[in-house]
């Protein structure tokens, strides 16, 4: 039975193999959120993915949200937790807590990367900040959420060059020195395009696109752009979901060349995507 055991192993590497040839050097901007970052056991999953990844030349970037922590520390506070279509309503009182938070969400996943045996570099507001933001044109009642205008592509691509994985806060910096808080997918994107990714992955709470949200087994495993904007008029693609679905069809205008919605509960659903023929999840393509 051992016997057994260690071939099905090596079966699974030999799978991999064609996949880790052709994404050796290839940039993945990953999107990091869900129970994959509050749950401690999954978080160490992930993060134990994304130091594979690392290890077989792969180049990962790591984008982070933080909506929970910031809403606990917001009610300790006392301060108002507001969302107007999806966005977090942020005045300046906000805007310093969601800062503050976002900032040790991402030491700590620095940190942690670095206990698994890799490197990783923090990119946000205290430590080289990526993110180039103006104020969010469609509604100035979200007072300090902004667009992104720019990604400091060069910075990032240092950290490659010190073989680190980036990890970017989801707040910029405007023109006139404010904070800005970004939403996380549209950051995620936005550097999938900027460093001509060739993946751009996001991590969720659920299995991926379903024709019917109650039914796992009506999982889309493939998409076209000109499919999910069919399944967003027919109201399949909903809530949540719809701004996950917009940064994958931004970053495939962009160049990037593939986009995945996975399921980050499941073990090891990064590499279970990435170095598998079937993959898990829903993988949008052009």
């Amino acid at each position: 039975m051992k016997m057994e055991q260690a071939i099905k192993k090596a079966d699974v590497l030999l799978e991999a193999l064609p996949y880790i040839k052709s994404y050796t050097n290839k940039i993945f901007v990953i999107k990091f959120g869900g129970s994959a970052l509050i749950n401690p056991e999954i978080k160490t999953r992930v993060l134990e993915d994304i130091v594979f990844l690392s290890y077989v030349g792969i180049r990962p970037i790591l984008v982070h949200g933080g909506g929970p922590f910031i809403n606990d520390e917001l009610k300790k506070q006392g301060i108002k937790v507001e969302f107007k279509d999806g966005l977090r309503v942020t005045p300046k009182e906000s805007m310093q807590v969601v800062n503050s938070v976002l900032n040790g969400v991402n030491q700590g996943i620095v940190n942690d990367i670095r206990k698994l045996g890799g490197r990783a570099q923090a990119l946000n507001t205290v430590e080289r900040n990526v993110i180039k933001t103006k104020p969010y044109k469609q509604d100035s009642q979200l007072h300090f959420v902004g667009e992104i205008d720019r990604v400091e592509a060069h910075i990032i691509r240092k950290a490659f060059r010190l073989r680190s994985v980036p990890v970017i806060s989801p707040v910029g910096i405007g023109l006139d020195n404010e904070l800005y808080n970004v939403n996380a997918d549209e950051v995620s994107s936005a550097v999938a395009v900027s460093l001509k990714a060739t993946k751009l992955v996001l991590l969720t709470d659920v299995k991926g696109i379903m024709r019917n949200k109650d039914d796992e087994n009506t999982l889309v495993s493939t998409l076209s752009m000109e499919e999910t904007s069919r399944l967003i008029d027919e109201n399949i693609i909903q809530g949540g979901m719809i701004p996950k679905v917009k940064a994958c069809i931004t970053a495939l205008n962009g160049s990037v060349s593939k986009t995945h919605i996975i399921d980050g509960r499941i073990p090891h659903s990064l590499l279970l995507e990435i170095f598998t023929d079937k993959g898990i999840g829903t993988e949008i393509v052009k």
